[in-house]
C-alpha cells in the first residue's frame, strides 16, 4: 500500500524530579542533604531510512512518546535518563505542525537526522540548595515538562524528472521502457494510482531519477479527481516530460491537453509552471494518415484539396510550443522510437539546471513554538551608538540556529520578529526606515 500522508502525535519525555533526602548514617548525627538529580527525558528524533518509500507505518501507529527521565534518589543517586524515540521516515518527508501547516523540517538533502523535540531537563536534588544559612533545604527542583506536537507528515518524492500528462497517455509505458521501474500498465483511466520512481542510465554515463506521476485532470489543483494526491510529488522535480496522446486515440486534442495541465500546475504552484518542459508526442505508431479530400476545382480544372484536413499532429505541436521554448519530440513508447532523443535532451537540460536540491524551508521551530522556552528579551534605543538593540536569551538562541546570510533564513527570522511582537516594539520606539538594528554582532537597516 502506498501512503504519502499521515497525522501523528509525538511527545518527548518529562525530566525526572530532583529528590529531597538527608544523610542518615551512624556516627553522622547531622548529615547534610543528599538528594539526587532527576534524569533527562528522552528526545523525539527523526531519521531518514533509505529502505522506506511510504508513510504506511504511521497509518497504523499514530502516537509516539519518548520515555520520561527517572526521579533522583537518596545518597546522591541520579535518576536514569529516559530513552529517546526514533521515528524513521523515507527520504523526502516534509514534517509540518498540524494546526498551522508550517514546515518544521524537510528530511531531504543533508538532513538525515533531526531532533524534533528535546526531552525535559532533570530537576536538581536538594543537595544543590544547601547554603550557610540553609543547611537542610527541603526543596528540590521538579523536572522540566515534556513537549508535545501534532504533526502532519507529507512525502514529496525526490526525482529529477517528472512525467506528467492526462491519464492513459503512455507515461507508465515510457517509464518501464527507460528505467528499472516496473509499474502496472493497462488501458484504463487512473491505472497508476501511486507514483513510481526509476533510474535512467544513458549510454554516455549520465543518469537521473524519473518519476511517473499519476494522470492529472482538469480541476486537479482544486483537488478534483486525485489531483492533490499527486501534485505534491512533482514539487521537487527540476524538469517535466509532458506526455501527450498525439494520435488522439481517445478523441482529445493534444494541444488543449497541454494547456490544461500547465494551467493546473500554475494554479497549484506558479513555480511549477515555470520549470523546463519537454513535450513527448506519444503514440506516433497509432497516427492514421488519410488522403486529403478534394473540395473544389480551380480554373484550370485541377482539384483543390483541404489543406487543413490532415495536418500532421507533430508539426502542429511544434508550431504551437517550440516558439515558446518547449521542444517537441515524436515518441512511440510501445516501439521505443524517439526514446533516446527525449532522454538525451532531458539530461542536457538537467546539466544546465541548478544543482541545488529543491528543499522546503523551515517555518516553525518546536523549541520556541511549543512554549517550553519563554525567556525574556528587550528592545531599546542605544543613544550612544544611535542604534536600536534587540537582545536577550531568546534572541541569542534564535540566532544560534538561523542562517541570516541566506534569503530563506533571513525571511524566517523576520517572521519570528513579527509574530513575537518585536517589530511592533521597534515601531513604538519610533524607528524609521534606514535606521540600524543590532542583535549580537548582527546589524541591518530597518525597512517596512
Amino acid at each position: 500500500m502506498f501512503a504519502d500522508r499521515a497525522k501523528i502525535y509525538v511527545r518527548s519525555g518529562k525530566g525526572g524530579d530532583g529528590h529531597v533526602s538527608f544523610r542518615r548514617e551512624k556516627y553522622v548525627p547531622d548529615g547534610g542533604p543528599d538528594g539526587g538529580d532527576g534524569g533527562k527525558g528522552g528526545d523525539v528524533i527523526l531519521m531518514t531510512d533509505t529502505g522506506k518509500n511510504t508513510l504506511v507505518d504511521f497509518r497504523h501507529v499514530r502516537k509516539y512518546v519518548a520515555e520520561n527521565g527517572e526521579d533522583g534518589g537518596k545518597r546522591n543517586c541520579r535518576g536514569k535518563n529516559g530513552k529517546d524515540i526514533i521515528l524513521k521516515v523515507p527520504e523526502g518527508t516534509v514534517v509540518k505542525e498540524f494546526n498551522t501547516g508550517k514546515v518544521i523540517v524537510d528530511m531531504s538533502g543533508d538532513t538525515k537526522e533531526f531532533v524534533l523535540l528535546k526531552g525535559g531537563r532533570g530537576g536538581n536534588g536538594n543537595q544543590h540548595y544547601a547554603t550557610s544559612s540553609m543547611q537542610a533545604p527541603k526543596y528540590a527542583q521538579p523536572g522540566q515538562p515534556a513537549r508535545e506536537l501534532d504533526l502532519y507528515l507529507e512525502l514529496k518524492l525526490i526525482a529529477d524528472v517528472g512525467l506528467i500528462g492526462f491519464p492513459n497517455v503512455g507515461k507508465s509505458t515510457l517509464l518501464s521502457r527507460t528505467t528499472n521501474a516496473r509499474p502496472e500498465i493497462a488501458n484504463y483511466h487512473f491505472t497508476t494510482l501511486s507514483p513510481h520512481l526509476g533510474v535512467v542510465d544513458l549510454k554516455d554515463g549520465r543518469s537521473f531519477v524519473m518519476a511517473d506521476i499519476p494522470g492529472l485532470i482538469e480541476g486537479a489543483s482544486q483537488g478534483a479527481g486525485l489531483g492533490h494526491e499527486f501534485l505534491r510529488h512533482i514539487e521537487r522535480t527540476k524538469l517535466f516530460i509532458h506526455v501527450v496522446d498525439a494520435a488522439s486515440t481517445e478523441g482529445r486534442d493534444p494541444v488543449a491537453d497541454i494547456y490544461t495541465i500547465n494551467e493546473e500546475l500554475a494554479k497549484y504552484n506558479e513555480d511549477l509552471a515555470k520549470r523546463p518542459q519537454i513535450i513527448a508526442a506519444n503514440k506516433t505508431d497509432a497516427i492514421v494518415k488519410s488522403e486529403p479530400e478534394a473540395i473544389d476545382i480551380d480554373d484550370n480544372g485541377e482539384l483543390i484539396y483541404d489543406k487543413n484536413e490532415d495536418i500532421d499532429p507533430i508539426e502542429r505541436l511544434r508550431k504551437e510550443f517550440e516558439p515558446k521554448g518547449i521542444p517537441v519530440f515524436p515518441l512511440s513508447a510501445v516501439t521505443g522510437e524517439g526514446v533516446d532523443e527525449i532522454l538525451s535532451k532531458a539530461a542536457d537540460l538537467l546539466d544546465e539546471a541548478d544543482d541545488e536540491p529543491v528543499l522546503f524551508a523551515s517555518e516553525f521551530d518546536p523549541e520556541f513554538e511549543t512554549g517550553a522556552i519563554n525567556e525574556p528579551y528587550s528592545v531599546y534605543f542605544d543613544e550612544d551608538a544611535k542604534e536600536y538593540v534587540i537582545e536577550g536569551p531568546r534572541i541569542e538562541k534564535m540566532l544560534g540556529y538561523t542562517n541570516l546570510d541566506s534569503e530563506k533564513g533571513f525571511a524566517f527570522f523576520q517572521r519570528f520578529l513579527k509574530e513575537n511582537g518585536i517589530l511592533d516594539e521597534l515601531k513604538a520606539l519610533d524607528i524609521k526606515e534606514g535606521d540600524t538594528v543590532r542583535m549580537y554582532g548582527f546589524a541591518f537597516d530597518y525597512y517596512e
